[in-house]
């Protein structure tokens, strides 16, 4: 391994423990935790979960309804009402605009949306 190339993961290091003390992150994880112990959270992710999936065949299958993307949609604004998951939302959003800030610092300089291109093949 390169000098160089071991002096960029060090960065890279300190970048991940940087982001990890962020007080959004910290908001993050305490609003995830919660979630994860709300037993009526649970609950309904759980419901949600189930109504999304019975929807999806039925609309691979070609017999979703109208009433059954109401009840799914309905089913999400239940759950993305509790507390809990409303904490949650709000502390993921203030993250990923906090992480997008990062990602444009570390993509300027050379010119590629880092987040964006790090996956794979390169969109020519």
């Amino acid at each position: 391994m390169s000098i160089q190339t071991s002096e960029v993961e060090a960065l890279g290091s300190e970048l991940g423990e940087a982001i990890a003390d962020l007080p959004a992150y910290e908001e993050f994880e305490s609003a995830k935790a919660a979630v994860e112990a709300c037993e009526q959270t649970q609950a309904k992710i759980d419901e949600f979960e189930r109504i999304r999936q019975e929807f999806m065949i039925a609309r691979q299958t070609g017999t979703a309804t109208q009433d059954d993307l109401e009840k799914l949609q309905s089913t999400q604004e239940e759950l993305h009402s509790m507390a809990t998951m409303e904490a949650f939302l709000e502390a993921k959003a203030a993250l990923s605009g906090e992480l997008e800030a990062v990602n444009d610092a570390i993509s300027a300089p050379i010119a590629v949306d880092f987040s964006g291109e790090t996956g794979g093949c390169c969109n020519d």
